[in-house]
């Protein structure tokens, strides 16, 4: 912890060409894969009818899916939730079936080889079943613990607006920071941003992860983690512009990323403890969630030291650019009686 102490002396910007590579290559393969395998999109985006199944002991996956392929359910995705007890099965949307008759058929299919059928229940009470060997309803062996539906309306509509908000998000982020700070550092915001989405949504089509809203929403939520941490750095470089009369602009950009690289490594390993506590302890709904959250922390703690500086280096931003405008007869006015 001794880093986190006293002042750093990094050279940083002498990275930058090596840095550029590195983002370079990874980008490029996320792209390609992005282009051959596309991305795994949740029944939130394609639209159909997800089931959370609980057995009352373990199962072969297998054995789930031979049952459903002799009961014309080829198109399921099935594959554990958590523990070797609980399934998830997506089904994609179908012209002829609601959701709730597919998710009946579909449980249906599993009860089969126990031989249980759904008995008429109390409302509010638990599922109760009963067997071809008896007419007592006994606990079901197989039961339906979550069922979602969507339509492949409401999917096409999220994948068009997730979309559309994450393009206003980044020119808001562009007028912003032009506007507070200069153009040259509105771009390199904006290029470390678009990094880190691209490397974030790459990494998880190259991982064939499930790509769901509540992925969306962690990317979202990234964006603005980097850009905060990207600011604060541009703020001190804006700073030791001013304050330093020695020392060029990459020897700026070095001491001021090492300023203010205490306060961006104890940030992010601070937020990097929560998310591994929700990705460990969260259970199998979140786990898409908190994945994208890691990726981006790290990506875009990365991406603020490593591609909006450079950035704004290569667009030539100079002393100048930094220094507060006078307003004209400013002279006049502190000397005016």
């Amino acid at each position: 912890m001794e880093i986190l102490h006293k002042q750093t002396e990094f050279k940083f910007m002498a990275l930058r060409r090596v840095a550029v590579v590195v983002s370079a290559v990874i980008i490029v393969v996320g792209i390609v894969s992005l282009g051959v395998r596309g991305l795994n999109f949740g029944i939130d985006f394609t639209g159909g009818t997800l089931v959370e199944v609980s057995y009352d002991e373990s199962v072969r996956i297998e054995a789930v899916r031979d049952t459903l392929k002799k009961a014309d359910f080829d198109d399921a995705l099935v594959q554990y939730f958590g523990t070797s007890r609980d399934i998830m099965v997506r089904l994609p949307a179908r012209q002829d079936d609601t959701g709730a008759k597919l998710s009946s058929g579909l449980m249906e299919a599993l009860r089969k080889p126990y031989n249980e059928t759904l008995a008429q229940s109390r409302k509010g009470a638990a599922q109760q079943c009963v067997t071809g060997a008896s007419t007592g309803a006994i606990d079901c062996r197989v039961q339906m613990r979550r069922v979602e539906f969507v339509g492949p309306q409401v999917g096409k509509e999220l994948t068009e607006k997730g979309g559309l908000a994450m393009i206003y998000a980044l020119i808001g982020i562009l007028m912003y920071v032009a506007w507070r700070f200069e153009w040259r550092f509105a771009i390199g915001s904006v290029v470390a941003l678009v990094h880190d989405v691209l490397v974030t949504v790459g990494l998880f089509s190259l991982l064939h992860l499930e790509f769901s809203l509540p992925v969306l929403a962690a990317i979202l939520a990234v964006i603005g983690y980097s850009l905060n941490d990207t600011i604060v750095v541009f703020d001190r470089v804006r700073e030791n512009f001013r304050k330093m009369r020695r020392g060029n602009v990459t020897e700026i950009m070095d001491r001021s990323i090492n300023q203010t690289l205490p306060r961006t490594l104890l940030t992010s390993l601070t937020t990097l403890l929560v998310l591994l506590a929700l990705f460990i302890l969260g259970g199998e709904v979140i786990h898409g969630f908190a994945t994208a959250l890691i990726i981006g922390v790290i990506i875009g703690t990365y991406s603020s030291i490593f591609v909006a500086s450079p950035v704004v280096l290569a667009l030539g931003v100079t002393r100048e650019d930094m220094m507060p405008v006078k307003k004209e007869g400013a002279d006049q006015d502190r000397v005016a009686p």
